[in-house]
């Protein structure tokens, strides 16, 4: 799918001397610098959710469409890599896109209203998805062959500390600042990214050839896409199926897909090489992977938007407990490449994916009073698990033909980002009815109501300061319940995803760990 992340060119454009010493530190780390931005991008706003929906008057629910629509913008750019690549050259694609990520940065933080910010954000995303293939490849065409690993070692590490500093950093800058602080905070890092770029890599570029594109199977990929991701927002506020809107969406996404799948199947040059799916542990990693993905980064949206409007949290403090996630993901990433090498990785995935569904089992056990130290628990056993879920599987899904290596990839990651978005808008909308639903029960449990409101009323509440009273607490169970719920249908989500894995075939030797997004 995207031959820009092999690193390979079809040739290389004047006879510019190769970078060295300083310079070549100074690239690489612009390189690194412009992946962690884009990664960053991901988890820096989930913390700022209800901040954004405060300062724009919406609801969370809402809010958390400046998340998927990010996501599904950046996912569709993936089968664009490597085109853009070989028919512009990879360093005009970067500066291009650092250029375009920055000033869509800014644009967000202005945006006045939560349809502008939507807007910008796709932008955002549709610059910073090439982004990653982009500065992985320019690595690779900047280092000698014997420093390429440290140099791909140093962009891999950006993908971890990513997720950790993203929550910490979206957490007190919405806090300090304000929510548009989020997305001002990447202008100075795609000035200098930009910058260095554009005085080291100008005469680094490869050479360009024209090159067809799919142009049926790319609209096709967005229409069905968005289609159905649109459907999946305004569902619940639409009252989902009783509207001809949301139907009409659900068709076009249909036919749409259909349309696709047969497109891309008989295209002489398809923008997603479908027939990767011919190969068994290739579609079995990708189910594992969209089932658990999706589930697992639900679960992420919701902790700190719970913590938030239910918990009494600042967006602060739900950054420093949503952190703790990539704690012990930073130290087990290096251990499990290596059982990669010795062990079945479908055992490992069995593993991983299971244990994280034992973690959501255990937050069906929360209760309203739990502690902040009760809170980081489970959030450091996910960072413990997750390397067992996504280093095998990427081992799994990526042991492919060679000519197909690159398109395999893309697509997985491709269906990472789009599950991701898919079971966040799903999640979320579940929460809200099922709080509606809990909060509609536990109304009409209240034993002799009026005695109640006269009991509150006795601590020097006016009326209707004693109803507010008993609405608030009623309101905090019923999210207390919903919440539970949830992390339940993740949880047998995830059990089946884990028991899936198994019907991939054994490896036939060992296999290589794979660095991926």
């Amino acid at each position: 799918m995207s031959d820009a992340a092999t690193g390979r060119a079809s040739g290389v454009s004047g006879g510019a001397p190769a970078l060295t010493g300083g310079a070549l530190l100074l690239a690489g780390f612009a390189l690194a610098l412009s992946n962690f931005m884009v990664v960053l991008d991901i988890s820096i706003a989930n913390v700022s959710i209800p901040n954004i929906a405060g300062g724009l008057a919406v609801s969370p629910s809402e809010a958390t469409w400046v998340i998927t629509s990010y996501q599904v913008a950046e996912a569709i750019t993936v089968p664009l890599s490597g085109w853009l690549a070989q028919r512009f050259g990879p360093v005009r694609v970067f500066l291009v896109c650092v250029a375009l990520f920055g000033l869509c940065s800014a644009l967000c933080g202005l945006a006045p209203s939560l349809a502008m910010l939507i807007f910008f954000r796709v932008m955002q995303g549709l610059s910073g998805g090439p982004l990653m293939p982009m500065s992985q490849t320019l690595l690779l065409r900047v280092f000698p062959p014997k420093q390429a690993p440290q140099a791909i070692g140093l962009w891999s590490m950006t993908t971890v500390v990513g997720p950790i500093a993203g929550p910490l950093l979206g957490g007190t800058l919405s806090d300090t600042f304000g929510w548009p602080s989020v997305f001002y905070v990447n202008i100075p890092v795609a000035i200098f990214c930009g910058f260095v770029g554009w005085r080291m890599l100008r005469g680094q570029e490869m050479a360009t050839r024209k090159l067809p594109i799919d142009g049926v199977g790319l609209a096709l990929l967005i229409v069905f896409v968005g289609a159905f991701q649109i459907m999946l927002d305004k569902g619940r506020e639409l009252d989902w199926f009783k509207s001809t809107t949301v139907i009409a969406l659900l068709i076009t996404a249909v036919l749409g897909f259909i349309s696709f799948l047969i497109w891309e199947l008989t295209a002489r040059n398809p923008i997603v090489n479908l027939r990767v799916f011919r190969h068994r542990n290739f579609a079995t990693a990708t189910i594992t992977m969209a089932l658990t993905y999706g589930a697992f980064f639900a679960s992420v949206v919701i902790v700190p938007l719970w913590l938030q409007t239910n918990m009494g949290y600042t967006a602060t403090w739900a950054g420093y407990t949503t952190a703790f996630n990539g704690v012990l993901a930073v130290v087990f990433s290096p251990i499990v490449a290596m059982l990669v090498r010795k062990y079945d990785p479908r055992a490992l995935v069995w593993f991983g994916v299971t244990f994280l569904a034992m973690v959501m089992f255990w937050r069906t056990t929360f209760a309203s009073n739990i502690s902040f130290g009760l809170m980081i628990l489970p959030q450091l056993a996910q960072g413990f698990a997750m390397p067992f879920f996504f280093i095998p599987l990427m081992a799994i899904a990526t042991a492919l033909p060679p000519d197909e290596a690159a398109s395999g990839a893309g697509l997985i990651n491709f269906t990472r980002t789009t599950a991701g978005a898919f079971g966040t808008s799903i999640a979320t909308s579940v929460w809200e009815d099922s709080t509606a639903r809990a909060h509609a029960s536990l109304a009409g449990e209240i034993n002799d109501p009026s005695g109640v409101l006269t009991k509150i009323g006795a601590s020097g509440f006016s009326p209707a300061q004693a109803l507010q009273q008993l609405e608030g607490m009623v309101q905090s169970q019923a999210v207390m319940l919903a919440t539970n719920r949830i992390f339940f249908c993740i949880a047998v989500v995830m059990l089946a995803a884990a028991a899936s894995i198994w019907l991939a075939p054994k490896p036939k030797g060992p296999v290589r760990a794979v660095a991926g997004h």
